[in-house]
């Protein structure tokens, strides 16, 4: 978490800034003013980000994009690098992606998206209802399969069979599927800027980690529906009707403090029972280890 705030950054929270370390790869979330010193602050660099994700252009989501493609150029990073943002905001990416005279980089590339849903890799993006074009993400991993220790012995599978057992799908007569379970494959959701909608419980449904906005609570109902944003109440909601095993809270308004951090989370437990993590600068938040079949059941 390497920001926490949302339009205004406080003494405690910076703008937002989000890292997840996902299978080897970063994705980085909404880079907000101040971003790249607060990757020094956490250890992270920008070796570190393979993945440049924007959910639209205020500027508490993005005027941190200069100072992370600057650094991308400047500690040459080899691999390649995936922005990822709103189609209608081409020129908003531009200015920022060459906001100043550096040294620039070929390793960025760049995938604008439109519609209701995009995909590119394990990345989805669905769009979201705010006053302008927004899209929330979700890190999918692909299914797979838990190999029964139990089962494996029964057969008689032991050593380099098993991993044939894994490649072939038999061996000697027995099936993968006589010797394993199903896996769900592990997903998050990050969801920014919106107002209540259905793409935000599509987003969520299932996922193991939900990152989600909460910038008001809901004595400022009205407040949040007319600028397009989720009090800690709804965050509940969506937690609760999707099934997220756990809810990370964040982009507080400028106006709430760590004192009224109890507030938030009476709001959220009136619907959602789960495990609720209110996010707080530099704080690293963990995904859930993989459930197993029979649990997801």
């Amino acid at each position: 978490m390497l920001g926490t705030s949302s339009a205004v950054p406080t003494r405690h929270r910076n703008h937002n800034g989000y890292l997840l370390r996902w299978d080897g790869q970063g994705f980085l979330f909404d880079p907000g003013e101040g971003t790249q010193r607060q990757m020094v602050h956490a250890g992270a660099r920008a070796n570190d980000v393979h993945w440049l994700c924007v959910t639209h252009f205020h500027g508490d989501h993005c005027l941190g994009v200069p100072g992370i493609v600057q650094r991308i150029a400047r500690d040459r990073v080899r691999h390649p690098v995936r922005a990822v943002f709103p189609a209608s905001g081409a020129a908003y990416w531009r200015r920022l992606r060459h906001a100043s005279v550096f040294a620039d980089t070929d390793v960025i590339s760049e995938h604008p998206v439109s519609g209701p849903l995009a995909a590119i890799g394990p990345l989805t993006a669905r769009r979201l209802s705010h006053p302008v074009e927004s899209y929330g993400y979700r890190v999918q991993e692909p299914p797979g399969r838990r190999m029964l220790p139990a089962r494996l012995a029964a057969h008689g599978i032991r050593g380099p069979e098993v991993g044939e057992l894994q490649r072939k799908g038999s061996v000697r007569g027995v099936t993968l599927e006589e010797c394993s379970e199903p896996r769900p494959g592990q997903a998050v959701a990050f969801v920014m800027d919106t107002r209540l909608c259905d793409t935000v419980f599509e987003l969520a449904h299932g996922a193991d980690l939900l990152v989600i906005e909460s910038t008001f609570l809901s004595g400022e109902s009205a407040l949040a529906k007319e600028y397009g944003h989720l009090t800690a109440y709804e965050a509940g909601v969506v937690a609760a009707d999707a099934g997220a095993r756990r809810l990370v809270l964040t982009h507080f308004s400028e106006r709430y403090g760590f004192t009224d951090e109890p507030a938030f989370v009476a709001e959220v437990r009136r619907s959602y029972d789960g495990e609720v993590v209110l996010a707080r600068d530099l704080m690293t938040v963990p995904v859930p280890r993989r459930q197993s079949h029979s649990a997801v059941k």
